[in-house]
């Protein structure tokens, strides 16, 4: 969620010195956390007996690495993430701040000249799908780089309460004693207005090179950990502080493990695409091997060119190598699945939003919960919307993204926002080529055609009962 650009309106005059964080919404974790050679961690979801759920048994498009069923046998960890671990600073404002670069940089030093107190600090970035993947019952692992000081302890911290491990990707020896801005854990400044807008400003928008370029190859640990999981998830952010290179080198290492990539290009995917000859390449090597791609509908026209979200899904699993999902986020309207052989719709929940920074790195982490446990394609987007709006309805995102208890409480009584003459629109063309499977809150399942229609309660109806029984038991038995 950060470091992207948006409309600030003009600073009349220096913020008043009543800068408060917006109200949090406790959490409370669901499962006990049970550690293990590889990981802190909860029990996996895909070795617990009360979800009796497979494992995938989703085909790689490309040739198998010839140790992949051994290495299949070593996956402990569901979702690893890559890089992009942050502290955000969040705080209310009277208004966000100007758009100009140099204003921009002027009040990001003018907050940054004296430590923030810890009231305001919330862990961002990839901390946000590892927390929120956590509480659905995933195991997770964060790979990336903070600093020896207050603000990486923190995030440690963080992590560790929520049954994450860490593993670092230092590099060099002497980066632990390095007072160097390049050694330092990265800050984001995340800025409320009264509208619920939010301005970002980052120390990493104004680096000429990726915050930590220092680093240029996967250390051991760092290739175990991909090596051990099932997911690598990536984003746009990578690139903050990373260089294309080395996210390169992990994405072929993940393919190589047998692990399935995860890629969210995010705000930055316009900027890569405009980006260094390197960027580009490395966009363009995201876009072809990953096994699932998360856009929004904006996001999804900008890497292809093509208005139309299903047409631009289908460009990106034609063009794609192990492209097995594209999954495209059409913010208040719902979400769209495609694979090649299917069109799977969601409409969005109804809810009162209070935030929606972290919606999205929910929404992800119930999309690999689906993945993982080769979960119904309907389901997954169901579960995934549910997941994405108990996130709106709290306040900011770290440890307040929705625990399972919100995520319950949606499904039990969804309130569908569905806009029927907009997916007929947008659906009318494909529905004579392709299956379609389309949610809806109509009391009869039924078929038009290649159009199936699927009632929210058949779809969770195997799905929401085990859901409900780990939240009441306050764990998944083991």
């Amino acid at each position: 969620m950060h470091h992207q650009s948006i409309a600030f309106k003009p600073l009349q005059s220096p913020f008043p010195p009543r800068l408060h964080p917006p109200n949090a919404i406790p959490s409370r974790r669901l499962f006990p956390l049970h550690l293990n050679t590889t990981a802190y961690s909860p029990c996996s979801a895909s070795s617990c007996r009360s979800f009796h759920i497979p494992l995938p048994t989703h085909p790689r498009r490309s040739l198998p690495s010839s140790n992949s069923t051994k290495n299949a046998a070593l996956k402990t960890v569901d979702v690893a993430t890559l890089g992009n671990l942050c502290v955000d600073i969040v705080l209310n404002v009277p208004k966000l701040p100007p758009s100009s670069k140099g204003a921009r940089k002027a009040i990001m030093e003018q907050l940054s000249s004296s430590p923030p107190d810890k009231q305001y600090w919330e862990a961002g970035g990839n901390c946000n799908v590892a927390i929120a993947a956590a509480r659905l019952g995933l195991n997770c692992i964060t790979i990336g780089y903070v600093g020896n000081e207050i603000y990486g302890k923190f995030i440690l911290d963080v992590l560790r309460d929520e049954g994450i491990r860490m593993v670092g990707m230092n590099e060099e020896a002497d980066v632990v004693n390095s007072p160097s801005a390049s050694h330092q854990t990265l800050l984001c400044w995340v800025l409320v207005d009264p509208l619920q807008k939010h301005g970002f400003c980052s120390p990493a928008d104004f680096f000429e090179e990726p915050a930590f370029s220092w680093m240029s190859t996967l250390s051991e640990e760092v290739k175990r950990g991909i090596k051990r999981s099932r997911i690598l998830f990536c984003n746009g952010y990578d690139f903050d502080e990373l260089c294309p290179g080395l996210i390169m080198s992990a994405v072929d290492y993940a393919i190589e493990a047998g692990t399935s990539v995860f890629f969210d290009p995010g705000p930055r995917g316009k900027s890569l695409l405009r980006g260094t000859v390197e960027e580009q390449k490395a966009l363009r090597h995201f876009l072809r091997m990953s096994d699932v791609l998360l856009l929004t509908s904006d996001e999804a026209e900008s890497v292809t060119g093509i208005a139309n979200p299903i047409l631009a899904g289908q460009e990106l699993l034609r063009t794609g190598v192990c492209t097995k999902w594209v999954v495209v986020k059409m913010g208040p309207r719902g979400s769209i699945l495609i694979t090649t052989s299917n069109i799977t719709c969601a409409s969005a929940f109804k809810v009162k939003v209070m935030d929606t920074v972290g919606c999205g790195d929910s929404f992800v982490a119930a999309i690999a919960f689906g993945f993982i446990h080769n979960i119904p394609l309907v389901t997954t987007l169901a579960f995934a919307n549910a997941v994405g709006a108990a996130t709106a309805m709290g306040c900011g995102a770290g440890r307040n993204v929705a625990a399972l208890k919100q995520v319950v409480e949606l499904m039990e009584a969804p309130n569908l926002n569905e806009d029927d003459g907009f997916w007929n629109e947008l659906l009318g063309e494909h529905l004579d080529s392709q299956e379609v499977t389309f949610l809806s809150k109509m009391i009869l399942n039924g078929s038009n055609g290649r159009m199936n229609r699927v009632t929210f309660q058949k779809a969770v109806s195997e799905l929401l009962p085990k859901l409900k029984s780990s939240q009441l038991e306050g764990t998944l038995s083991c």
